[in-house]
């Protein structure tokens, strides 16, 4: 028996609860194990359009709907009784006529009524988007022959209404048709499960462990598969550095993941180093991989997982030596002393900043090239005299780092690309960067050296708008130029239609760089619609922390699993909010990292880089976003517009989490922000 399992089945599995759960994965269990098992209870839909719909029993209301052809069986669909029953009766499983990929798809008749949601105020009437497109340029695109009249009546308000209806890459051909970008010519392919549109849909089981894979980890089989939009950029050749940017929800790290694996594969004596900014992250994405191609894949052996300050630490230590890196107390301290000992006045936060954005973020070897050196971001103006003396401490504050037998981490970096470039070999042929947005200019000057002169040797996935770590500089003057190498995702899969549309809010539509490249953020478009987002303000903590527990209560009775759910403020003081919230609806907590089955209690940056289906943000008063705290320690105009841009941004991250629910709260008086986020 040839077994398969839907994502519609695995979507339908998350929603049912932990006990529901266990007991639907062995029932799956003895499935596999073949059909004529005793107390299956195997019984045909007769009332379903669509012949090959069974359902097996796996209690008293629980049935798992499976279609059956021949010696091939797929897991569809599981749900209670009556409901699973319906679904069956609407669906059909069959192959496009057109494109020939397997597809499980809404039987039309059976709908009675598609509701139009409506995004904008419409003061009159818009055109249809496809009412003069040919029949065989729809087909081309995946959509199902029963649905043609549907997608010619829509337009471009109301062609989200299809969203969840149509196959998902009948979806994304349709929005790149709105577009002016015309669907490919079919491939199709003998067995209609091996096309690639049905293998973002159907998983073929060889075993148990496979089962087991797609049972346990139900939430992430979305994020590991490639979608038909992504494909072009983890295929491609690039003879240097190159670049993939995109909105939240758009699937870089998707691409990221792929890229690494192809890498890898395309040339069987490759090492590739897949990297991220933090540890958390890199252990998420090391998961994906393991996901993407098996636990047991030899391919695990030539991808190196990790985050950039940890590789580049362990690198340092196998070839150049040991080494002890200060911390950020170390270096006030060395800051401290060198004022004292050149006896020259200055401001600690400029000071600060100075050294780490300037002269030990950018590594500055000496005095000539600091007098000289454009204060890209940095708009205080700086005498000579002035920076005469600012060299002088900076030089005392080395020098006693140095004596302490400490090294920076910029300079760490640096060591390290001196002794690669002076090599001329490197421990890795292809690097893929994940979240580069946050990469730093010491980060990319080794990783220029590991990998920038290489054909298909560095490649950066990321957002400007989630720019939260560092300030901008120009990639180009540290040694990486992507010109002409850099592409923007446009097809969000994550985030919700509304929720998407409220976050981008908060972002100007075009964000510039500080090397003058672009991301254009108009026409990006979700591929499903949910609930719209909330924003609420109360008068007092206690109202707020209620309204937060009742919401979190509403998403646990819905069947979502806790550590689907976030609660998410702006810095560490603030957890003891959310913990009260989730305390008064009695629901188990953790830390944003953490594996328990839990609601996640997180900090706005620790929870860059992860999803889950509900998130709230809470206590987004005044004062707290944009921070009083940063506001107050800046030096200039143009520091204190940074900070502004990076609380936006850490706003953007933290909503941009939400698959389905978002709740946003604050107490009075609120931040700014919220009245951007509302419009």
């Amino acid at each position: 028996m040839t077994l398969r399992i839907a994502s519609s089945f695995t979507g339908a599995l998350a929603r049912l609860t932990p006990q529901e759960q266990g007991l639907v994965k062995q029932t799956a269990f003895d499935l596999q194990m073949g059909l004529a098992r005793p107390g299956l209870a195997l019984h045909r839909v007769d009332r379903a359009r669509e012949k090959g719909f069974w359902t097996a029993r796996v209690n008293d209301d629980i049935r798992i709907v499976l279609h059956r052809r021949g010696e091939a069986t797929t897991l569809a669909y599981v749900d209670h009784h009556d409901d699973a029953y319906r679904w069956a009766e609407t669906h059909r499983l069959d192959a496009h006529p057109v494109t020939g990929a397997a597809q499980l798809v809404e039987i039309r008749e059976t709908v009675e009524e598609i509701v139009v949601p409506v995004y904008v105020a419409r003061e009159a009437p818009k055109p249809p988007l496809f009412a003069d497109t040919p029949e065989e340029t729809l087909l081309r695109c995946g959509v199902p022959e029963d649905w043609l009249a549907d997608v010619r009546a829509v337009d471009e308000d109301t062609i989200f209404a299809l969203a969840g209806r149509l196959p998902a890459e009948a979806m994304e051909a349709l929005l790149d048709l709105a577009t002016g970008v015309a669907p490919p010519p079919p491939a199709p392919t003998e067995d209609p499960f091996a096309h690639p549109d049905a293998q973002r849909r159907f998983l073929l089981l060889t075993g148990e462990d496979d089962l087991r894979r797609a049972l346990d980890a139900p939430w992430e089989d979305w994020a590991v598969f490639l979608h038909p939009a992504q494909r072009e950029f983890v295929a491609r050749d690039f003879a240097g550095p190159a670049r993939v940017i995109g909105s939240a929800g758009t699937g870089k790290t998707v691409v990221a993941l792929h890229r690494a694996v192809r890498l890898a594969r395309a040339n069987p004596d490759a090492g590739v180093l897949l990297t991220t900014f933090n540890t958390v992250l890199a252990a998420a994405l090391r998961r994906k991989v393991a996901t993407l191609v098996g636990a047991a894949s030899p391919l695990l052996d030539r991808i190196t997982v990790a985050d950039l300050p940890g590789a580049a630490h362990a690198l340092h230590e196998r070839l150049v030596g040991p080494v002890r890196l200060a911390d950020d107390d170390d270096v006030a301290r060395a800051l401290q002393a060198a004022k004292r000992d050149v006896g020259f006045e200055v401001d600690d936060r400029f000071l600060l900043d100075e050294w780490r954005l300037i002269v030990d973020g950018r590594q500055v070897p000496d005095r000539e090239t600091y007098r000289d050196l454009p204060r890209l971001g940095r708009k205080r103006r700086l005498a000579g005299e002035r920076r005469e003396a600012l060299w002088t401490l900076f030089e005392h504050a080395r020098a006693r780092l140095a004596a302490e037998g400490l090294t920076t981490y910029p300079a760490m970096l640096g060591r390290l690309a001196t002794h690669l470039a002076a090599a001329g070999a490197a421990p890795f042929d292809h690097v893929v960067v994940d979240e580069a947005q946050d990469v730093s200019a010491a980060e990319l000057r080794i990783l220029a050296a590991l990998a920038g002169a290489r054909p298909n040797g560095l490649f950066f996935a990321g957002d400007i708008g989630q720019r939260i770590f560092r300030p901008p500089f120009s990639w180009k003057s540290e040694g990486v130029d992507i010109q002409g190498r850099s592409r923007s995702l446009r097809v969000n899969y994550r985030t919700s239609q509304q929720i998407r549309q409220q976050a981008d809010g908060l972002l100007p539509s075009t964000l510039v760089e500080a090397d003058g490249s672009e991301d254009d953020r108009r026409g990006v478009q979700s591929l499903f619609t949910g609930p719209a987002p909330v924003v609420r303000v109360f008068v007092t903590v206690e109202q707020e922390r209620e309204a937060v527990s009742a919401w979190l209560a509403e998403r646990l009775a819905e069947g979502l699993e806790p550590r689907s759910i976030a609660l998410v403020v702006r810095s560490p003081e603030l957890l003891g909010r959310a913990a009260a919230a989730a305390a008064a609806a009695n629901a188990p907590t953790s830390p944003a990292g953490a594996e328990l089955d839990a609601v996640r209690l997180a900090t706005m940056h620790d929870v860059k880089g992860l999803e889950f289906r509900a998130v709230a943000v809470i206590a987004c008063d005044e004062g707290v976003i944009p921070s009083e705290a940063r506001m107050t320690e800046v030096s200039d105009e143009a520091s204190l517009a940074e900070v502004y841009a990076t609380e936006r941004h850490l706003l953007y991250v933290a909503c941009t989490r939400a698959r389905e629910h978002l709740l946003v709260t604050a107490t009075e008086p609120a931040s700014e922000f919220l009245q951007d986020l509302s419009e």
